[in-house]
Parts: C-alpha cells; structure tokens; sequence
C-alpha cells in the first residue's frame, strides 16, 4: 500500500471542500486536526491503495463531521476496486459504504447537541477516512450498549437484510427461504432476521462454515456441490417462498426455478461476474432483462433486484423508511437477538490486508476497518477480534 503525505483540504466523496467563510465553531473544532485517507486511485491490487493525510473537512450547512470509529469492506469496495461497481464515481476517491462515528463538529442549521453522540451512516463511497462529513438527516443513533464494530456489520448489511426479507419478499412465520452465501456479511445477517420472523431457512456456504450455520438452525448445503440446485429441490420439493441471490449470472435461472407459486426471487448482487473481463454495466443490464421478462410472464411468481438506494429521489421517505429499518436492526442487536458477525477488525492504515482478508472466501461475516489507535499496535488482521 502506497502512503503519500498531502496536508491539504482536497475534495473527495463525502468530504466538504475547504471554506473561506469567517471562522465559526465548525471550522474552530476542525482547525488543525489532520485525517487520514484511504484513496483508490485507479484500477488497482489491494497494495495499491493510498494512504493520504488532508486537513479535516468542515461541515457545510446541514452537516457533521464524525470521527469514524468503525467502517467496513462491503462487496461494493471489492467491485470497486476493479472498476466493476454500476455506478461509482471517477478514479481517484475515498471508498467505504457505510461507517460508525462520533459527531466531533457540527455545520450551520445542526443542533449542537448531537456532538459527542454516536451515529451510522450509509455513504456509498468516502467511509474510509477517519473524520468523514455527512449529512445530518443522514444519521441512525446507535445504541451505547453496543461496540461500534458490531454496529458497523449491520449498517448497510442490516439495511439489506431487513428490506429484502419484510419489504420486498414480505415473508411470514412458516416460509421457507434460500439465501445463496450464507455465511456472508448480508447472508448472515439474512439468515438471522429470518430465523428471528419464524422463517426456515436452507443457506449454501462452503463446508467450513456449516456447524455456524446449524448453530443458526439453517440447513447448510455445500454451494459447490455440482448438485446443488437439485440439492435444494430435495430439500423443499415443493418450492421455496423467496431466493435471495447474490451471485447473478447464468445460475440466476435456476434460482428462480426454485419458487413455489407466489414465491419472490431477490437478487441483489452480480458477485459470479466480479472477476470477468469487460463492461461493469453489461451484467447487471442482462440481468435486468430477465428479472423484468420473468415479471411479464404469467407464472405468478415475482423477482426483484434489491437496490437499497431506490428512492433515494424521495429523500424524506428514503430517510424516515432507512431510520425505521436500521432502529429495527439495532433494536435486535441491542438486545442480543441479532449476533453481530465480525470478521476481523483492522487498523485503517492496513485496509489492503483487509481487503485481501475480505475477498479471500476464507471468513463468516465482515471485516471491519478501525482507527490505528483503536487496536494499539495494529495485531495481525488475520487474529480478528
């Protein structure tokens, strides 16, 4: 990983550029304080991102800065890290989906009182900082009871989790469902809500993983049985009541086969495309294509594809249904019903380790970037907790 030394204001995602209004208490909070950075700068291995020192941004009108206490590798930053996410921004910027912080500074318009509280906040890209300026209608509280870095696995997988299971496939006590990764950030936290509704629930994963599954009381299937959709069939004969598919490509065919009448196929990932060579936006187009001709046929079965920024143009409604289903999440987790999967926690100065750990296939849950001085002398991200 390439560190360069550049103590200036420069604009990235989620960061205000540097002001030349009259000092306010904004900007005396910030003045001095120097964040850290993890750029990517282009199509890059996990070595090659930077990691930059700029000044502080100062939150604008409406906004917070928050010194981040946790953020993580989702998905998203490893297709990005290819080029491959359908809607990123230009070469270079901040990655990081989703964060956990602290209001150290608040802008013009925001009540004061939020300094010193804790908040999640999806960002699509700009988490990877150590002070991050976002929007204050932006923030969900977390719950004291609970560690920023089990918080931070289920901000945006939480989200996902929760909206595919009660807003799109609306399941109910008594369904059975197939959640495809089980064992991943989303597919743990799926698979959980689900079991948590009543919901049974059959999840592939590599064997390694399947005694934490049972423990779950999923039924684990090996996702590389040469069988395994027929493996599936056997295990519901009659259909399923939702598939919750994030590999994509050819396979989503038989995802969709298994659905009993009624049932809802939500895809919400092109992961088998991940390493493939050409247009990022080609898979996800096809894949669009079939998901709506599957809609017009009259087979009364219905799929989806989850996008967790729809309605996003809505912006009261998108804030008011993120609050409600993220405090729904943290509720859960604040009561011990919800068990945070935690991969790994790891210093932001060595987000290609936790990159590298992240796309290995080797860990259950999420790995999760910390502050340098959170873990002391950085313990090898391979240790976890």
């Amino acid at each position: 990983m390439r560190e360069t030394h550049t103590i200036e204001n420069q604009p990235t995602a989620n960061t205000a550029p540097a002001t030349t209004a009259p000092a306010t208490a904004a900007t005396a909070a910030t003045a001095g304080v120097i964040a850290t950075q993890v750029v990517l700068p282009g199509v890059v291995e996990p070595t090659g991102l930077e990691i930059t020192q700029v000044a502080a941004p100062t939150p604008g009108q409406g906004e917070v800065l928050l010194a981040m206490a946790a953020t993580g590798v989702s998905f998203a930053e490893q297709q990005m890290r290819r080029g491959k996410y359908y809607d990123q921004p230009p070469f270079p910027f901040v990655p990081g989906y989703d964060l956990v912080g602290r209001v150290v500074a608040t802008g013009q318009g925001v009540d004061t009182a939020l300094t010193g509280r804790r908040f999640a906040a999806l960002t699509k890209t700009g988490g990877w900082a150590s002070h991050v300026v976002v929007a204050a209608a932006d923030l969900v509280e977390v719950p004291e009871s609970v560690t920023s870095a089990d918080a931070e696995t289920l901000v945006v997988n939480g989200i996902t989790a929760w909206q595919m299971l009660h807003r799109t496939a609306e399941v109910e006590a008594g369904d059975t469902i197939v959640v495809l990764g089980a064992n991943g950030g989303v597919g743990s936290a799926l698979v959980q809500l689900a079991r948590i509704a009543g919901v049974r629930v059959i999840g592939t994963a590599s064997p390694r993983h399947h005694d934490k599954l049972r423990e779950l009381d999923v039924t684990p299937v090996d996702y590389r049985d040469p069988d395994l959709y027929g493996r599936l069939r056997g295990l519901a004969p009659n259909g399923v009541q939702a598939v919750f598919d994030h590999v994509g490509g050819e396979a989503v065919v038989e995802s969709f086969r298994l659905l009993a009448p009624g049932g809802t196929l939500v895809s919400y990932g092109t992961a088998s495309t991940r390493d493939a060579a050409g247009s990022s936006k080609a898979p996800v187009l096809k894949l669009f294509a079939r998901l709506a001709m599957w809609n017009a046929m009259p087979n009364s079965r219905h799929a989806h594809f989850f996008n967790i920024w729809a309605g996003k143009r809505r912006a009261a409604a998108f804030r008011e249904r993120l609050r409600a289903d993220l405090g729904q999440v943290f509720a859960l987790l604040a009561e011990g019903r919800l068990k945070p999967q935690v991969a790994a926690r790891v210093p932001l100065s060595r987000a290609a380790d936790a990159m590298r750990l992240a796309e290995s296939g080797t860990v259950a849950g999420k790995v999760v970037l910390v502050p340098d001085e959170a873990l002391g002398d950085a313990r090898d991200a391979q240790t976890g907790r």
